[in-house]
């Protein structure tokens, strides 16, 4: 497709995403939402239209003006906006949100993806165009896990796929083969804030993708920040699902991880 359609949550993702399908030849409208997306993305795509979340409508009206066809969700909304007074501004979006069977990860996007289609536009895979940032097995630090963090990686391996398996989370903090802490709603950077503070430090965190994880959406994402909090909370290690995570700033996330001692990998 010469044309994407871009649905920009916040972080960096949406960024990596614009540039890289800009590299391919792809022409980018984007829909940025207020509070949440970058400003910076305004410089790597062809068309910006800004939003707020109660606007939620206008997505259909933009990308059907635009002769939109294929359309890619890049980056997350701030999760405590759905329990905000926001949505009561939008009769639409509070309409699917009352309809939905439960507020899981997927059961929201999949609701969004419903009404995408149905609108006649094809959602794209958010890895399009992202191939490089998805790394393959083993360790990508100098720093290398010793026995007993092999142990905890695998121990909470298995957690970490039980608990997506459920669309609870999609990551887990072990240390010594004990569960430290799981993550919900709240995403992994606050995930592993709190389970150092519960843990004291040397903390293992896995980070899995989902058993049936619809590559469309809330694909697993790491990056610097990951790293910067992993420091903070004096974590021995990360490791994360090969092929299925997107490794952001991964030569400056790595440097650090060196010199913090934290070692990386893929698994």
């Amino acid at each position: 497709m010469k044309k994407i359609g871009l649905i920009a949550g916040n972080k960096k993702f949406p960024l990596l995403f614009a540039a890289a399908a800009r590299k391919k030849g792809c022409a980018i409208v984007a829909i940025a939402i207020k509070g949440d997306t970058s400003p910076k993305l305004k410089k790597l795509v062809d068309k910006i239209y800004w939003i707020g979340l109660p606007e939620f409508q206008k997505i259909f009206e933009i990308f059907k003006s635009e002769a939109i066809e294929g359309v890619v969700m890049a980056g997350q909304i701030s999760p405590h906006r759905l329990f905000s007074k926001e949505i009561n501004k939008s009769p639409e979006l509070k309409q699917i949100l009352e309809s939905l069977k439960d507020k899981k990860t997927d059961t929201l996007f999949g609701a969004v993806a419903q009404k995408l289609e149905a609108a006649g536009f094809s959602l794209l895979d958010s890895t399009t165009f992202m191939e490089e940032y998805l790394p393959e097995k083993g360790a990508l630090t100098k720093h290398q896990p010793d026995f007993n963090t092999w142990e905890d990686v695998y121990f909470g391996l298995k957690l970490a796929k039980a608990v997506a398996s459920l669309d609870i989370g999609q990551a887990v903090a072990v240390k010594s083969k004990a569960i430290v802490a799981v993550e919900a709603f709240e995403g992994t950077d606050n995930l592993i804030r709190r389970a150092g503070k519960i843990g004291c430090g040397r903390i293992v965190i896995v980070k899995v993708s989902k058993p049936r994880q619809d590559m469309r959406f809330d694909i697993p994402v790491i990056g610097l920040n990951t790293i910067k909090n992993l420091a903070k909370a004096r974590a021995r290690c990360l490791a994360f699902e090969a092929g299925k995570t997107l490794f952001i700033d991964r030569e400056e996330s790595i440097r650090l991880a060196d010199k913090k001692g934290i070692s990386i990998v893929a698994v």
